[in-house]
């Protein structure tokens, strides 16, 4: 069974920092591109961050230089978070997307979700 799992998540103040991790399990997803999203309440799911099967990172704006995502050889793949701010407070979801879309900024193209970790971030 195919499964990705988040871990990491917690409440921590402004400027802090959170590593995210995604344990994936039941197959191998070293071809997948493998995402970050987030949701705040109210909010539709956006990019945060992707890891390409080539080895490309990309993210969105609003958290360039302060996040960076990477990935061991083990099917885990990171996501460090520096320089938290409020406006980073979330539900984090790890995705896989194994046909490799050129539009990996879109939710739509991953086809494998974990179950999101909360972030918290005060003032």
């Amino acid at each position: 069974q195919v499964q990705l799992k988040e871990s990491g998540g917690g409440l921590v103040q402004t400027g802090a920092s959170l590593r995210l991790s995604c344990a994936a399990s039941g197959r191998t997803f070293s071809t997948d591109h493998m995402g970050w999203f987030r949701q705040a309440p109210g909010n539709e799911r956006e990019f945060v961050a992707v890891h390409t099967w080539f080895g490309k990172q990309y993210y969105a704006d609003s958290v360039k230089g302060r996040f960076a995502i990477f990935r061991d050889t083990k099917n885990t793949v990171y996501l460090q978070m520096n320089g938290l701010k409020p406006e980073d407070t979330a539900i984090y979801y790890c995705a896989a997307d194994p046909d490799r879309s050129d539009n990996y900024y879109s939710s739509r193209s991953y086809d494998y979700w974990g179950q999101g970790t909360q972030v918290t971030v005060s003032s």
